[in-house]
């Protein structure tokens, strides 16, 4: 490995330039790279080596454009506690983030917060859960499922009802 960042470390480091058009972030994306390479068994051969690097990086970028767009998403739809905002002429948002997170199952709940909050991979979630890459998948999809429908539920209702009977 370190034989990649001394021959090829300034060329890792403007291809992921070029993928996120940053600077400092193609700094952190090269290190990113270089220490899900290092846990993982990895070819001998520099060329192949370089390669891997270069498509752990292309999967980071991809990784993190896929949840940028979940939350550009999300993020209309979810109220936030004491924001000021005139929605004339569209839905109300009638939940809140706290309250569209109560309704998840604690497992959930963390595994939400922990991947999409703290931003933290899915293996490091399932690391600090004690259980596996797989469960924090499904648990992220059946939170996902959920909220979808808590806010869905949501919308059905008339103005200034908010669940009330």
């Amino acid at each position: 490995m370190a034989e990649l960042v001394a021959v090829r470390g300034q060329a890792l480091k403007r291809y992921a330039f070029l993928l996120c058009g940053d600077d400092e972030a193609a700094d952190d994306l090269v290190q990113e790279a270089m220490v899900r390479a290092l846990s993982r068994r990895v070819p001998d051969d520099l060329r192949e080596l370089e390669r891997y690097v270069r498509r752990v990086l292309l999967n980071i970028v991809v990784d993190d454009a896929r949840r940028a767009v979940r939350w550009r998403r999300l993020l209309p739809r979810i109220a936030l506690r004491g924001e000021a905002r005139d929605r004339s002429g569209e839905v109300v948002d009638r939940v809140s983030l706290e309250e569209a997170l109560a309704v998840l199952p604690m497992r959930q709940r963390a595994c939400v917060v922990l991947h999409y909050y703290e931003d933290l991979p899915v293996a490091e979630v399932a690391d600090l859960l004690g259980c596996t890459p797989g469960t924090v998948k499904s648990q992220l999809h059946d939170a996902r499922k959920t909220l979808a429908r808590t806010w869905d539920d949501a919308e059905q209702q008339p103005v200034g009802t908010k669940g009330e009977a």
